[in-house]
């Protein structure tokens, strides 16, 4: 059988041209089967020996194909904190308790890591989400460890600590539990509500200097919010989150994440000015980026829901990226460069100072740590 290869960028691009609309979207996955979903197609992953496509052979469907559901993958980690040593990421350490994220955004930097799972970039990496079930059993054997030394851990770094799922298995909470038991710092990044579940464990850790949280708003029209992160809290919700987080005394900032050309940057000031007034005492902003597999994702999203700017949109990211449709160069991934990405930062630290959130979230405090008391069947000799 020789092997699938991929539409190239290029044919995307002329296909969204094309004056034959639903020939366009053949290349798509049919919206009845993706509700609720946020990429548009779900190529095999790049490590898979064989590349396959679906086609139309002019017979149709005998019956209607069935919405694809969420896939729960329950598994055991050997070790839940990861560590980084980017330059240009303001942590070192992290926890992610899922791997795969429901909340279904086109442009997420994360969905190139489902490959290495055996799935799809696209559609799989929204629908089979990894379950970590020993994350807190994990993370208090890693605490306990006689070498450890606290840092400030984030969450959200990679999915969502607050996706869909942690209703049910609330393994975030648990992480909390733990972290507030130990006096470890935490810092938390979210787009949904879901996190004021928690309050009663934020307060506390923030009467201790020991928890800040960002909560990333995209855009202020429910239609474009809903298009762009069909699963994720509705940013009405996003911005009450804000207001009681703050209220209860959690330093709190708003993220405007991810600022794209053409689609939702003229919301810039307007994310600000309602982050500000719920609350937020900081705002952070970062550019769109697409690496790996998340290029194609986000132009079948383009095409599909955009169509008629997918040119100038892609252009405009391009000038951002000298050229390029992603630089990964540390320093400049996150904002880009170029006249856009200059007139971009320029406006953002306008806003930023306009409505007094220039200032950064506070240190969190990493002497109170005492390590966790873990069962051990060794017996002790003294």
């Amino acid at each position: 059988m020789a092997p699938y290869q991929a539409p190239s960028f290029e044919a995307l691009e002329r296909l969204s041209r094309s004056r034959d609309a639903d020939l366009a979207r053949r290349e798509l996955m049919q919206p009845d089967r993706i509700r609720g979903r946020g990429a548009q197609s779900n190529r095999v992953g790049r490590f898979e020996p064989h590349q396959r496509d679906s086609f139309d052979d002019g017979w149709g469907s005998v019956e209607p194909m069935p919405v694809l559901e969420t896939i729960e993958h329950i598994e055991r980690a050997k070790s839940i904190i990861t560590t980084n040593d980017s330059p240009d990421i303001g942590f070192e350490r992290s926890i992610n308790a899922y791997r795969g994220c429901e909340h279904g955004c086109s442009y997420c930097f994360a969905r190139p890591t489902h490959a290495y799972l055996g799935h799809s970039a696209g559609i799989d990496f929204e629908r089979d989400i990894y379950v970590k079930a020993n994350a807190v059993e994990a993370l208090r054997a890693e605490l306990s460890a006689k070498n450890y030394r606290p840092k400030p851990i984030a969450m959200g770094t990679n999915t969502d600590p607050y996706q869909p799922a942690e209703r049910t298995h609330k393994l975030t909470r648990g992480i909390l539990e733990v972290m507030l038991e130990t006096r470890h710092p935490v810092m938390i990044t979210t787009k949904s509500a879901l996190i004021l579940r928690d309050l009663d464990l934020l307060t506390e850790l923030a009467k201790l200097g020991l928890v800040k949280v960002a909560i990333s708003v995209t855009s202020m029209d429910h239609k474009l919010s809903r298009k762009m992160e069909p699963r994720a809290s509705s940013p009405a919700r996003r911005l009450e989150a804000i207001r009681l987080l703050s209220e209860a005394g959690i330093p709190t900032a708003i993220f405007a994440s991810p600022m794209i050309p053409a689609i939702n940057d003229m919301e810039l000031e307007r994310i600000l000015d309602a982050g500000k007034a719920q609350g937020a005492v900081s705002a952070s902003m970062i550019l769109l980026r697409l690496p790996g597999e998340v290029r194609d994702v986000f132009r079948e999203w383009l095409l599909r829901h955009f169509p008629d700017r997918v040119r100038h949109v892609l252009s405009l990211v391009r000038d951002t990226r000298g050229g390029k449709d992603y630089d990964s160069r540390w320093g400049t991934r996150m904002t880009g460069e170029g006249p856009y990405a200059t007139l971009l930062r320029q406006r953002f630290e306008k806003a930023r100072e306009r409505y007094g959130l220039e200032a950064k979230l506070p240190p969190l405090r990493a002497d109170l740590f005492e390590a966790p008391k873990v069962d051990s069947p060794q017996m002790s000799l003294f």
